[in-house]
């Protein structure tokens, strides 16, 4: 069902006042007051492989001192076993499932293709790679191929979408294709296939990923999806999660092998809003803040977390024409965007009824708990039956593990979270002590914790304070 459809594209992009004026409505002290406790769940978080040391191209005083910023990790999915690790910094390495030292598959800095990542080192850079499902399949229009998300200067292409408002930079989706897929470093041809303005140097591109469920033959074969943030700044200024006209604060669906001539990729026809004026057909979801990382169960369903602004951190289920609220809704709370005059800050009481069909999140949790959600995976591996159909993600400055159980999750109704705890060298402990550097942000400690998977479905635990790739094993007994 394309819950944001039915009240028409001119409703859609308006920001109405559905709550009354400032003076009758309080704002919520403590939106969320339940704590989120550690639950029964114990698992040994064990060395797996540290990425190279990096360091930055730039530094400001926001800049945290990462020593790699390592941030996803996902199986080439070629049965080789290999898997691939993105470094912000420019750098994309080979392991394997047994833990093989990390070798360079590609260093994008030293390819000519516009990559920056000096306006904002600790969100730009080299963000997101996927392999098309047909990599290893000799004579497929797929073979051979993967793409990367990245960061570009301004001036080093033209954008799709709002090329005369990128003062920051540019977020870039590119297709390359290797003269051998099964070397273990980069050699062969690329192009660019989607690129869009950013004025701001945070909320870029994040995430992008084939659907791992997706067979040959069915309509969701070879599509890529990718997450984009809401441009910048802070609180949607440019109110890019209620516009449809760009497709910031957005999933998009595209097949980036279906390029016209006019441009690198091709909408598929089922996306929920093509053919609407006005609409960038490539969205397939909206109203985000800033959708890191998102994934996919085996049934099927897309989880994926959004970064909430002051307040609110959100674990939301992926469904095709939905509208998740920013900057209108900060998790299942009212922001100050729909009072008179409007205004940023803290969250409100919803109103009795929404004026449009917004979808709420399954899960969330305020900022006594963490600062910024980022994503991660249904448990569906073997090695630990006692966390089989859980999603497990993170809260990355603080680097917490949570959890909540993935069966028969409903928007809106929400789940219980609870916090998994982790044996670190022997000790039951938390990241933090065990990997913080300081925090550029908040008091205290950060790890800048994600969480990676490889083809098997076991869950790694990844650090860029250290560096370390740590794989979730059974706790052993103490």
């Amino acid at each position: 069902m394309h819950f944001a459809r039915s009240l028409g594209t001119t409703a859609l992009i308006l920001a109405a006042a559905a709550l009354p004026a400032a003076a009758q409505v309080e704002p919520l002290a403590d939106p969320i007051p339940d704590p989120i406790l550690k639950g029964d769940l114990v698992v040994e978080a064990t060395p797996f492989v540290r990425a190279p040391r990096t360091s930055d191209s730039a530094v400001d005083a926001m800049t945290n001192e990462a020593y790699a910023r390592i941030q996803y990790l996902t199986p080439v999915g070629d049965g080789s076993g290999r898997l691939v690790l993105n470094d912000l910094r420019g750098l994309l390495y080979i392991t394997d499932e047994d833990g093989a030292e990390p070798v360079t598959y590609m260093d994008i800095r030293t390819l000519d293709v516009g990559f920056d990542d000096s306006m904002f080192p600790n969100e730009t850079g080299l963000v997101g790679v996927a392999f098309h499902p047909q990599f290893a399949d000799a004579g497929t229009p797929g073979f051979g191929k993967f793409y990367t998300a990245y960061s570009a200067r301004s001036d080093s292409g033209t954008a799709d979408y709002l090329d005369d408002d990128a003062e920051s930079h540019e977020s870039v989706i590119r297709e390359w294709t290797v003269d051998d897929p099964a070397a273990n470093a980069f050699s062969g041809t690329s192009r660019e296939v989607f690129r869009i303005g950013q004025f701001a140097p945070n909320h870029n591109v994040g995430t992008i990923a084939f659907n791992p469920n997706a067979t040959p033959g069915s309509p969701e074969y070879g599509l890529l999806y990718a997450s984009l943030g809401d441009a910048g700044a802070a609180h949607d200024p440019r109110d890019f999660g209620q516009s449809l006209a760009a497709p910031h604060g957005a999933i998009i669906r595209i097949d980036p092998l279906g390029g016209d001539g006019s441009r690198g990729y091709g909408v598929p026809a089922d996306n929920p809003f093509v053919g609407e004026a006005g609409v960038a057909p490539e969205i397939w979801a909206y109203g985000l803040r800033h959708a890191q990382q998102f994934s996919w169960d085996t049934d099927g369903r897309m989880f994926m977390g959004d970064i909430g602004q002051n307040v609110v951190e959100e674990v939301n289920l992926g469904v095709p024409g939905a509208n998740y609220g920013w900057r209108l809704r900060e998790g299942t709370f009212a922001t100050g965007y729909t009072l008179t005059p409007r205004r940023p800050g803290p969250v409100y009481p919803p109103p009795a009824e929404d004026d449009r069909p917004f979808v709420y999140p399954v899960a969330q949790y305020d900022h006594d708990e963490g600062y910024a959600v980022s994503g991660g995976f249904v448990y569906r591996g073997e090695a630990i039956p006692e966390l089989r159909g859980q999603y497990v993600f993170t809260d990355f400055p603080r680097g917490r593990v949570f959890y909540i159980d993935a069966d028969g999750l409903v928007p809106g109704e929400l789940a219980e979270i609870r916090e998994l705890r982790l044996v670190i060298d022997g000790e039951e402990r938390d990241l933090v002590e065990a990997a913080g550097i300081r925090n550029t942000y908040a008091p205290g400690d950060r790890a800048d914790a994600r969480l990676g998977i490889d083809s098997a479905g076991e869950l790694y635990l990844l650090t860029k304070s250290d560096g370390w790739v740590r794989k979730l094993e059974p706790a052993r007994s103490r």
